[in-house]
């Protein structure tokens, strides 16, 4: 099921709509780096193509985190 799930990127609000599975693994994985969601999703949000959108970056973000962790 895809849920909208609101954050703060460089001070400003912004919602993105992600299924459970991956928003609970973007938590998991900023966990690991031990830093927060938010500062991930900058992150992500930052090296993201802009002709993209948010959520498929993150998407693509955390299938190459899980590939590499093979």
């Amino acid at each position: 099921m895809i849920r909208k799930h609101s954050t703060t990127l460089r001070g400003h609000r912004t919602s993105l709509s992600l299924e459970d599975v991956f928003w609970e693994e973007l938590k998991a994985i900023a966990a690991s780096r031990k830093m927060a969601l938010a500062a991930l999703i900058a992150e992500i949000d930052s090296a993201r193509d802009p002709a993209g959108n948010l959520s498929s970056a993150l998407r693509i973000y955390i299938f190459n985190w899980l590939k590499t962790a093979r």
